[in-house]
């Protein structure tokens, strides 16, 4: 199999930061092993990682493969509903969110609950790939395109 320059390149690239962050870190060579098993990742465990990372979790990576196990052994099937709001949930909403949430989608919830000010009130629930977004901020995103296609014949930048 033949790889053109850009590949080499590229590898070369990504293979000098690793190098470079390791040495930052005072190990080196220690990601190699690592790095080798990384093919064997799903997008979805690399995904979690990444977000493990950002928080600066990595250190709940066993407890993490812990729970992922009792989960599954004991039969689990919670969908997971993310809630977004402007302000922390209080226990009354929260319950009545579940409740929408599982009759909604017929089947048990475990929520993940987001505080995002930006979005100036209402609510985003997020299930199995489906986004429904009731924020303000996308209200207002949409009252202002109406207005913009409305009056102005299209859309406009501001």
């Amino acid at each position: 199999m033949t790889t053109n320059q850009s590949d080499d390149e590229r590898a070369e690239a990504y293979a000098r930061a690793l190098i470079d962050a390791g040495r930052a870190e005072g190990r080196s060579n220690a990601d190699l092993v690592q790095w080798l098993h990384a093919v064997k990742f799903s997008p979805e465990v690399l995904e979690a990682l990444a977000a493990m990372h950002k928080a600066d979790d990595l250190d709940l990576i066993d407890k993490v493969s812990k729970e992922y196990k009792e989960i599954l052994d004991n039969g689990d099937d919670a969908v997971s509903v993310t809630v977004t709001t402007a302000v922390p949930l209080d226990d009354e909403l929260r319950k009545k969110i579940i409740d929408k949430a599982k009759s909604d989608i017929d089947t048990d919830v475990y929520l993940v609950e987001r505080v995002d000010p930006s979005i100036l009130g209402g609510i985003i629930l997020e299930e199995r790939g489906n986004r429904y977004d009731a924020s303000v901020l996308a209200q207002l995103s949409n009252i202002r395109k109406q207005l913009a296609s409305t009056f102005m014949g299209g859309e406009t930048d501001e």
